[in-house]
This record gives C-alpha cells, sequence and structure tokens, in this order.
C-alpha cells in the first residue's frame, strides 16, 4: 500500500493504492497523522484500494474523527470494498460514492483462476493456434494439469521459481499456465542469449527448474549448451524440463484422468507470479517483479484500448518473454477469447504464409520487425488487408517509418504507446486520434494512470512543454526489483516510477518522448537528443533504419554517430547525406560519423541493442581514423 497527498486550497486529496489492512493500517495512520484537520477537508481515492480489513476500518473511522465525518469524503470504491462499508455500517456514517465508468471495474484473480474459470465457462472455444493444431480451453486446461504435474514432481511448488527460456510456442504458453496453476513464480528468460549469460539469470533470479524450448544458440549441442547453463549457475539450478516443439504433451492427454481435481488451490492475486529480465540493453539485466493484479488489470486495459473480441485472430510476433507478448498479446487474447496464432518462427516469409492462410486481423510489433517485412520481396498490401490493428512498441516509429507503415498496410490501424517491463502500458493513442497524434505521440495515459514530466535535476514538475523524465504510477507499476538493493530500485518514496525517459507534455495532454536520459549526447556542453537527429536522417530517401549514438571526442568530449541501414540500391555519399541535413539540424546536431550496417544486431524484443551496435560502430571508426 502506498498513500500520495496532495493539497489544493483548503482541500486534501489523498489518492491510497493497494490493501488497509492489519498490515499496513500503521502506515495509512502515520502518512494521514502529517495532515492538518484545523480548517480543511479530506477527500480519499479508493479507485487504487483492493481491500479494507477492519484493521483498516478502523483507522478510516480515527481519520473522520481527526477531520469530522462531515469534511470527509471517500470516492472511486469499487464493488468488494463497497460492500464491506455496508455491512460494517460504515455507508451511513460516511460519505462514500462507488466508482463510475469512468474509474475501471479492476480485475482481482490469479491467471489460474482466469484459466479455470474459462475452461468451465467455455471449454470448446478455440483460443490458441499453431502449425500444427488448435487448442480449446479444455484442451489446454488438460495439458496444463500434466505439465504442472510434471513440475510438482521436480519439486515445483508454491513460490517456487521456474524459469521459463525458448522461442514462442503452444508449449511455452502452457507451461507458463503450469507454473501459475502450482503458486509458483515464472521467471522469464531471452532466449536468444548465450549459455553463460542464461546461466547468470538462473543465479540472479534463484532459479531451481528450467523449462528450455527451442534455443537459438544451443544449436546441435543440446548437452554441452544445457551443462554450460548450469555451471554459470553458481549451483542454483537442480533440474531440466524440455518444452521445445518436439515434445508432444499432446500424445499425454491420456493422463489427464488421473490428475483431475490436483493443483486447484489458488494463491492471492497480489502476490509475485511473473519475474521479467529487463534486456540489459544498458547494463546487467534486472529482474521486473509482476503480480497477477498487475498483469490482468495491464492485460484489461489492452482489451479495451484494442477492442478486442472472440473475432480477432492475433498472429503473436512478439516474444512472450516480453512484457509486450506477455500482457498485451497473450493475456488480453485469453480474457476475450480471441484466438492467439504462433507460427513456427518469426522470419518474415513465415508471417506472409500464414496472413495468407489465416487473414489475422491484429499483429502487434516493433519498428525493426515491421520495416524488414516490408523489405521482404514477397511483401504485398493485398495478404495484410485483414488486419485492422498494429500497436507499434518496444521503441519509438520515426515520422517517416510511419508514413510507410501505413502506406503499405492502408487498411490497418496503427497504434502508438509507450510502456515498460516495470509499467505497461503508461500512455498509447486512441482509435480517434487523428494521423498527427499517432505520428508524433505516444497518446495520453492510460486510464487510471498517472504521468509526470519532472526535471531531472531539481525533481519539480514541468510546465506543459517542458522537457523532463517522465515518471509514472499506477494498477499496473511493478512490485520492485528482485533482490536489487532499495537505493538502487527505480520507485521512489512517493511511489513514483522513475523511467528514465525524457518527454514532455502538449497542450492538449499528449504524451511526448524525446529520448533517453542516459542517451543524451553532450557535444561541447550542447545536448543533443538522439531522437531528434534520427527523425532527420530517417526521412532522408537513402536511409531505411537509423539509430544514433555518442562517441568520444577528444576535443568535443562526444561527437554524433549516425549508424544507418541503405534502402536497397542506395549509394552511400557521406557528404551528400550532410548536405541535406543542413538546414535540417543545427549544425552542431549533424552526425560527424556515419557507419553503415547490413543489419543492426537486435535484442530478443527485437529492439536495437545499442551496446553492440556503439561496439561496432567504434570499432570501424577507430580503424577509419588512424
Amino acid at each position: 500500500m502506498y498513500v500520495l497527498c496532495e493539497k489544493m486550497n483548503n482541500e486534501y486529496y489523498v489518492s491510497v493504492n493497494g490493501r488497509i489492512d492489519s498490515d499496513t493500517s500503521s502506515d495509512f495512520r502515520k502518512s494521514i497523522s502529517e495532515l492538518e484537520p484545523e480548517g480543511n477537508k479530506i477527500t480519499f481515492d479508493f479507485k487504487d484500494v483492493s481491500h479494507v480489513s477492519s484493521a483498516g476500518l478502523r483507522e478510516i473511522m480515527i481519520c473522520a474523527r481527526r477531520f469530522k465525518s462531515e469534511n470527509m469524503n471517500i470516492i472511486n470504491v469499487n464493488d468488494d470494498v463497497y460492500e464491506i462499508f455496508e455491512m460494517t455500517g460504515f455507508d451511513s456514517s460516511l460519505s462514500i460514492s462507488k466508482a463510475t465508468g469512468e474509474v475501471s471495474t479492476y480485475v482481482r484473480k490469479t491467471i489460474s483462476r482466469l484459466l479455470r474459470d474459462k475452461v468451465k465457462e467455455c471449454p470448446d472455444v478455440v483460443v490458441l493456434k499453431g502449425d500444427h493444431g488448435e487448442y480449446t480451453w479444455i484442451k489446454i486446461g488438460k495439458l496444463v494439469q500434466i505439465i504442472a504435474d510434471d513440475l510438482n514432481k521436480l519439486g515445483v511448488k508454491k513460490g517456487s521459481h521456474v524459469g521459463i527460456c525458448g522461442a514462442n510456442s503452444v508449449n511455452w504458453v502452457l507451461t507458463y499456465y503450469a507454473v501459475q496453476k502450482l503458486g509458483a513464480i515464472a521467471m522469464l528468460i531471452n532466449p536468444t542469449l548465450q549459455a553463460a549469460e542464461i546461466g547468470q539469470i538462473v543465479s540472479l533470479g534463484d532459479i531451481s527448474v528450467l523449462c528450455y524450448g527451442n534455443l537459438r544458440e544451443m544449436k546441435d549441442n543440446k548437452d554441452g549448451f544445457l551443462d554450460a547453463v548450469k555451471q554459470a549457475s553458481d549451483g542454483k539450478l537442480r533440474s531440466f524440463y524440455a518444452i521445445d516443439k518436439t515434445v508432444e504433451f499432446d500424445r499425454r492427454i491420456s493422463e489427464y484422468d488421473q490428475l483431475i481435481g490436483k493443483y486447484e488451490a489458488d494463491s492471492d492475486y497480489d502476490m509475485p507470479c511473473t519475474v521479467i529480465f529487463t534486456s540489459g540493453s544498458t547494463g546487467r539485466p534486472k529482474g521486473v517483479i509482476l503480480s497477477p493484479y498487475n498483469l490482468l488489470n495491464n492485460a484489461s486495459i489492452q482489451l479495451e484500448t484494442q477492442l478486442l473480441s472472440a473475432d480477432d485472430k492475433n498472429l503473436l510476433i512478439l516474444p512472450l518473454f516480453h512484457i509486450f507478448g506477455l500482457s498485451g498479446c497473450l493475456l488480453p487474447c485469453a480474457m476475450s477469447n480471441a484466438i492467439l496464432y504462433i507460427p513456427d518462427d518469426n522470419r518474415t516469409d513465415t508471417i506472409i504464409r500464414v496472413m495468407r492462410s489465416e487473414h489475422c486481423t491484429i499483429m502487434h510489433s516493433v519498428p525493426t520487425l515491421l520495416i524488414a517485412l516490408l523489405n521482404n520481396p514477397d511483401f504485398d498490401t493485398e495478404t495484410f488487408s485483414s488486419l485492422r490493428l498494429t500497436a507499434v512498441g518496444g521503441a519509438a516509429a520515426t515520422e517517416s517509418q510511419m508514413k510507410m507503415f501505413r502506406e503499405k498496410m492502408p487498411n490497418n490501424h496503427f497504434k502508438s504507446g509507450y510502456g515498460l517491463s516495470e509499467m505497461t502500458p503508461v500512455s498509447a493513442t486512441d482509435y480517434v486520434d487523428t494521423e498527427e497524434h499517432i505520428l508524433y505521440t505516444v497518446g495520453k495515459p492510460s486510464k487510471n494512470i498517472r504521468v509526470l514530466i519532472a526535471d531531472p535535476v531539481t525533481h519539480e514538475e514541468c510546465k506543459t512543454g517542458e522537457q523532463g523524465e517522465i515518471l509514472a504510477q499506477g494498477i499496473n507499476l511493478m512490485m520492485g526489483y528482485y533482490k536489487l538493493p532499495i537505493e538502487e530500485q527505480s520507485i521512489d518514496e512517493n511511489g513514483w516510477l522513475h523511467t528514465g525517459d525524457l518527454g514532455y507534455f502538449d497542450e492538449e495532454g499528449y504524451l511526448h518522448l524525446s529520448g533517453r536520459l542516459k542517451e543524451l549526447i553532450i557535444r561541447g556542453g550542447e545536448n543533443i537528443m538522439p531522437a531528434a537527429v534520427e527523425k532527420a536522417v530517417s526521412a532522408l530517401d537513402e536511409v531505411n533504419n537509423v539509430k544514433v549514438i555518442g562517441v568520444p571526442s577528444a576535443f568535443f568530449g562526444e561527437e554524433v554517430c549516425a549508424c544507418i541501414r541503405l534502402n536497397d540500391g542506395a549509394e552511400f555519399d557521406e557528404a551528400k547525406l550532410k548536405s541535406k541535413l543542413d538546414g535540417n539540424l543545427a549544425r552542431h546536431m549533424i552526425p560527424s560519423y556515419f557507419v553503415v550496417f547490413d543489419e543492426f544486431p537486435l535484442l530478443g524484443s527485437g529492439k536495437i541493442d545499442v551496446i553492440h551496435l556503439k561496439e561496432e560502430a567504434m570499432k570501424r571508426l577507430s580503424l577509419s581514423l588512424k
């Protein structure tokens, strides 16, 4: 639970998040005790309150005594909490108003409970499809029970840390549900990592069982690869469990009859259930701890903004170990009974083949994957005419990229948005937003999400149009990072997540991204945001994709370097590119160096791997500057 208090004139406005119970009541009292009742009113916003116990009611009564009940209001109370006020008679002595349609009805169930409800309510509905078949809820439920039993025999129980590391597959989804069924914590690992890197994450996350699927670096050396993982895990890994595409759980479905009724105990929806490891693009990965409350309410927002229904079919090309794939695709589809189609791989040839046969309506992506798809010689507009929605996330698309996407897929509606593993969605554009909103902003803050722009130095709130660090808080905010020291956690004492991203609000309330604090280039005392340079460079006819970085300079401290991919048939002429930029960019912002790449190194999430890109660019520049 956390309490955030603001004051306007003679009224306190207090936002409360979480549960007010025996464990948190003393914190609640301490927060309120610092407020001065004399001559002031107080309004509690309970939209983020999930439960009030008897101890919580006592603290509310004490507060009403201090401020006098006629000066105290409680607003946005959900049905469950309002029922508690009713059964105890508090509704007759306090001013309490229920939540309106403007406030979400929060999802208060575990992912295991979601699965159980679906199996009971719509057992024969097909919700998963792949090249090897289709899966109804009842079939999913049976196979999940079998996998859960396997994991239980390996020692997995409530609270166990279970790694899931593999390319997208139906088996990945079944295993994730099985881990949730046991009340264990699913630790999601990038399947493109080297064995030593996976082992380090196993050690970092105290993982005891690793469920491994198809791993890019394993190749034809499974035993050697797994041995290397175990050696790098500091002795914490006890068992491996295979979930690769050769494992046919369907053939074992008859085993379900012996398992009916097992593993039905449910855990708390506010307890940890999933850890997503940040990509490590700027350093050592961190484990983001999320609860069912975080994930399912996140998915509920996605379901609403995507207008998802059982008539939709989502072509999954985003990785499930990433927050976008998990809570932007898998869980919203599960909640709405939309079909999630999982292709064998994410090659552009495969995506085109599936679209021709399945006519999917949704295909969320990141800019790099969309660019690769449009560059495929077999791409044609007609094949993708069934698409009605693509949310572009993971990294901001430039203006020229977004225009190209819309030109090549004219029937499709593109949404821009902003989110992080730690909290997503933060903001998104809506169906009614204009082309300008989609091209130049990442939308308005999502329902029940608060966003603040703060000066990175003074920490004071920035005015409209002023750039600062983006801070956010709300129902989908992570619990914190696994085993990271308190002083290194990115949530401050007032409950704000410090994103490390720079942005600003315009006069309409739309959020604009400017770049990353850590990516800021300081050239001779001038602050340069890479995104501004990328916008100008990407508009050049020769350029297919661009990533701007800072490289060391003995004189200026840093110089601007543009890493570019050229369009087919384009010739590289550095002087010509600089000449074209002259007049569109300030002199100090024009890249001093251009480095041409055939392909950018990518992270498993599809984002550009900035660390390795910069290493390669520096290597090439150092050779050319000798």
